[in-house]
């Protein structure tokens, strides 16, 4: 896989002075398009399109300070529709404009080339489990809020605090399907997984398609259909969210280059519970009287599930 998005790099390079084609690349990496966009924000830290755009402008600066062509030439060069266009995007990434650059011979910002490689490390087995699903139905609160790659999401932390708790305990008792209880998903993220790009966020539970349609749902709640497939299982302990954060980030660095699956739109589904020692650590502390402190403690460690929708790779035969 590793290899493949290397030879996807390599066709940046010789195209940055023309048209760069996400779907081509895609069909040089032999993955899909939605996947190739999802692992190189997880392997570079960047979207694919900033990785292209300041690569872009890397190449433009050195041909700036060279003063052989005029601006507009290189602006045009470089898929830039006018001067200004390109002299604001420029400033974006350098932080001073080509035609001072080019007077003062100003020091520019460099992207390197990107490389691929594989790290070994003597880090724990990642543990999961493939399963297929049929049809169910996302039953719960929804919100639209900014992605955060590290730490609380405070949008939805304030957005699950407004939830009515009886509310909440009602769409509990309804859940009919794995993971049960309260489930926190995340639909339509958008495949850069740019921090700060919207998604909609779902605080409720799991159910069979038809008992979503009969049942008696509280006041406010969105059901979201979800079609039958297959989801790869990720399960994590520790502090939260980061050790959800930092297990997300390894199954796209580590696993998905390792395994003959890539990912696929739909959900991404969390259940999040306390580990076995916050619960001892909580109930020791109601003896105590000090429920509240120790409470909010132990919250921060927990167990969590990571359920991702995932399709196999096609075989080289069925790319065609």
């Amino acid at each position: 896989m590793l290899q493949r998005l290397n030879q996807a790099l390599g066709y940046v390079e010789e195209h940055l002075d023309g048209e760069v084609d996400a779907a081509v690349l895609a069909r040089i990496a032999a993955t899909s398009e939605y996947h190739l966009r999802r692992m190189f924000s997880a392997l570079a830290g960047m979207p694919l399109s900033e990785y292209v755009r300041r690569r872009r402008l890397t190449v433009a600066g050195a041909e700036v300070l060279a003063g052989r062509e005029s601006l507009l030439d290189i602006a045009v060069r470089y898929g830039y529709g006018s001067g200004e266009a390109f002299a604001r995007a420029f400033r974006a990434v350098h932080g001073v404009g080509p035609g001072e650059a080019r007077r003062t011979g100003a020091a520019l910002v460099s992207q390197p080339r990107l490389s691929f490689r594989l790290t070994v490390e003597g880090s724990a087995g990642m543990r999961y489990r493939v399963v297929d699903r049929p049809d169910f139905a996302v039953v719960g609160f929804r919100a639209r809020v900014p992605l955060v790659h590290a730490g609380p999401n405070p949008s939805i932390v304030g957005f699950v605090r407004g939830i009515d708790r009886a509310a909440l305990a009602h769409l509990g008792e309804l859940s009919d399907r794995e993971p049960r209880g309260t489930v926190s998903v995340c639909d339509d993220v958008d495949p850069s997984r740019a921090e700060g790009t919207e998604l909609d966020y779902y605080h409720g539970v799991l159910m069979s398609s038809g008992a979503a349609r009969t049942a008696d749902l509280p006041e406010g709640t969105a059901v979201l259909g979800v079609p039958a497939g297959t989801w790869a299982v990720f399960t994590a302990e520790g502090p939260m969210p980061s050790a959800v954060q930092n297990l997300w980030r390894d199954v796209f660095t580590e696993w998905f280059p390792s395994t003959p699956y890539r990912s696929r739109p739909g959900p991404e589904i969390l259940c999040v519970r306390p580990s076995a020692e916050a619960e001892r650590e909580a109930g020791e502390a109601v003896g105590r009287g000090a429920a509240g402190g120790a409470v909010g403690r132990g919250a921060a460690d927990g167990a969590a599930e990571l359920w991702l929708p995932v399709e196999r790779e096609p075989q080289g035969w069925e790319r065609g």
